[in-house]
């Protein structure tokens, strides 16, 4: 076990539960340390469903196209524990993480505190200890009661609210947006992203009754595509920018919601439109093209895709990039999936009903995933051949297999190489990242 590892193993053993909203015992340990999340540069908090990461890289991207220093804390990682945070433009580094993480274990003195409690103090600390122009904060589950929601941003952003983590936000939408709207602040101006009716009302409601700026999707500013590039509109300017580098339709809402706060730090629209072109947000409709897993793939003209996303609003905005791509280039898609057990799998799998040919199930590695026997009901249920891999190799092979004998109704036909997307989960984009760098 590293360094790192056994830190963080140190403060996972803290408090037996993985996820326990609310506030107290992390602003217990942030006055222990000397509240680092009072000594903060200019800072954005971005709250909501499906966008959050999406957004903060792009606007990190054009922070740093215009020479600023950014701190930037997201979860979860994908790879390495360091991902989570970013100080002045750069990943920490291991010994500077495994500083502040025992120092975060000193300050809490045994007493129970969560894992992303512990870390998102190890990242205020580290924060406020490092000089830098910015801070962009990611909200981890909600926003009311999550850890990050302990400091005074500048700025908020919230992006599209919809159905995720029913066990702790609820099954109802305007209760989900309730939680998400708790990161808005007095007199803290609020960027929001196209909403549902109950949710839009919410935020309303809540900006107004803490008296905070709320500038809406389509009243106050929009965007769009147009002729190759971004335009994005207010009621006062027009502005004519590259196209995000993220793949998917629905990164132009994620790319005008980051402009519309990028344009409220000052940001010039050259360092915005160079910002779109340099944003990467890994695993997230990201075309793989080396590694084994991907040469496993290739050896048969096969094209691999890699997405985290796992709800059903994600499944719409992943299936419609697929179409596009289906109606330019016919291919068999074949979905390598996994996901975790508390999410609703069906709703997800109802977006690529009548586009997918076939699935191949593979379980998720020390997490509680569905398991491949249930996944492959569901896709049965909805017309998908499905089969179950015992890795990502096997499962790899499978889905070129799949895919071709699906590509063609009798022997003579020649076989069409698959479109292969592997999907469902974070944490198994992060063993696809892993795996395919070895």
């Amino acid at each position: 076990m590293s360094d790192i590892e056994t830190a963080l193993e140190e403060l996972r053993r803290l408090h037996p539960r993985k996820i326990d909203l609310g506030l107290s015992r992390i602003e217990r340990v942030l006055d222990a340390l000397g509240r680092p999340q009072d000594r903060l540069p200019t800072s954005v908090h971005v709250a909501g469903t499906n966008g959050k990461g999406s957004t903060v890289a792009l606007l990190r991207a054009m922070l740093e196209a215009a020479g600023a220093r950014v701190h930037v804390y997201t979860s979860p990682h994908l790879v390495r524990f360091n991902e989570r945070i970013v100080l002045a433009s750069r990943e920490i580094d291991d010994a500077a993480l495994i500083d502040v993480l025992n120092r975060v274990r000193d300050a809490n003195a045994g007493r129970p505190l969560s894992f992303f409690e512990a870390t998102t103090a190890a990242a205020f600390l580290a924060f406020s200890e490092t000089e830098a122009d910015y801070a962009i904060i990611e909200v981890g589950l909600g926003g009311r009661y999550d850890a990050t929601n302990v400091f005074e941003p500048d700025v908020c952003a919230i992006t599209p609210i919809d159905y995720d983590h029913a066990e702790f936000l609820g099954r109802e939408l305007a209760g989900i947006a309730r939680e998400k709207a708790g990161i808005i602040k007095p007199a803290v101006p609020v960027f929001a992203a196209p909403q549902q009716e109950a949710a839009d009302a919410v935020l309303d409601g809540q900006a107004t009754k803490v008296g905070a700026p709320l500038h809406r999707w389509g009243r106050d500013f929009r965007a769009y595509r147009q002729q190759g590039r971004l335009v994005f509109e207010t009621g006062t300017e027009l502005l004519d920018l590259s196209l995000p580098a993220l793949a998917g339709e629905h990164q132009i809402l994620n790319a005008g919601l980051a402009v519309a706060v990028a344009r409220r730090l000052g940001l010039s629209p050259d360092a915005i439109s160079s910002g779109l072109e340099r944003a990467v947000w890994p695993a997230r409709m990201q075309p793989l093209r080396n590694g084994p897993l991907v040469d496993l793939a290739g050896e048969a003209g096969a094209e691999v895709w890699l997405d985290g996303g796992h709800n059903p609003h994600a499944a719409q905005a992943l299936s419609a990039h697929m179409a596009s791509l289906e109606a330019r280039a016919p291919r068999p898609l074949i979905l390598v999936m996994g996901i975790l057990a508390n999410k609703n799998a069906g709703a997800f799998l109802d977006y690529f009903q009548g586009l997918a040919a076939g699935l191949v199930a593979i379980d998720i590695a020390d997490h509680a995933s569905l398991s491949p026997d249930v996944l492959m009901e569901l896709a049965d249920i909805r017309g998908l051949a499905a089969v179950a891999a015992d890795n990502l190799t096997d499962a790899m092979q499978k889905a070129v297999n799949m895919g071709e004998a699906l590509s063609r109704h009798t022997a003579e036909q020649p076989t069409v190489p698959p479109r292969i997307l592997i999907c469902g989960s974070l944490y198994l984009a992060g063993e696809v990242l892993a795996a395919n760098v070895k």
